[in-house]
């Protein structure tokens, strides 16, 4: 039986991902890879490649690890990990939104992967296997409609609170800002899709979205900011 392979980590994932077939391979989430009862070996976590400090895009590129693009990628890795901390949260409410967050971390995959394949350097081949499609945007923008529809109208600023799910859901949100200013300036370069840096950008509106809600079915208060006296 197949053992599936998962590696969260953006970098060593893209560039491993046409490895060769007799080894074990690293695909993103939303394309699974799989490892065969022939490669069972096991292989060792670390690789020592970037010992002196460079790291490897996709496109097999060597760059400094300070480069604006790995910058993106790990503000991005946090995220969908400070998404997966909100997830546990919520998961022990029983919130119905679960599945929700599980599609986003995937989804984060496809935009580190997307990321870490500089146009400039891109074959077709490359361009082809990390294009980054507008449904993912889609599916947040009715998620926030359907949440909206039951909230009640936002009259004043909300601070993060609410309960341990809902504050979790805005710290994911601010994460998700500051992943969204590190992808910005590629985007604008053209070496990533546009759309990466709309499904940020929605993205956190979304988890600004939810975490209300979460708030709201657990019935704890949202505290208002109130200008100090």
């Amino acid at each position: 039986m197949a053992l599936v392979v998962f590696r969260a980590n953006f970098i060593r994932c893209a560039a491993r991902s046409f490895a060769s077939k007799q080894r074990t391979q690293y695909l993103w989430c939303s394309e699974k890879s799989y490892a065969t009862t022939e490669d069972s070996k096991v292989h060792k976590i670390y690789t020592k490649t970037g010992d002196k400090g460079f790291s490897s895009t996709f496109t097999g590129e060597r760059r400094p690890k300070e480069d604006h693009i790995f910058e993106a990628l790990g503000n991005t890795d946090e995220l969908s990990s400070v998404i997966g901390l909100a997830r546990e949260f919520c998961l022990e409410k029983g919130h119905t939104f679960i599945h929700q967050l599980d599609k986003i971390q995937c989804i984060l995959q496809d935009v580190g992967s997307n990321v870490a394949t500089p146009r400039s350097s891109a074959r077709d081949s490359h361009i082809k296997k990390t294009k980054f499609t507008s449904q993912p945007i889609a599916d947040l923008e009715t998620w926030i409609d359907n949440f909206t529809k039951e909230l009640p109208p936002l009259t004043n600023f909300i601070l993060p609170s609410g309960g341990k799910s809902s504050a979790a859901l805005h710290l994911a949100r601010t994460v998700c800002r500051r992943a969204e200013r590190s992808v910005a300036p590629i985007v604008r370069s053209g070496e990533a899709d546009q759309d990466v840096a709309k499904f940020l950008n929605r993205l956190s509106d979304y988890l600004f979205t939810v975490a209300r809600y979460a708030a709201m079915k657990e019935g704890k208060e949202e505290t208002i900011y109130k200008r100090p006296e």
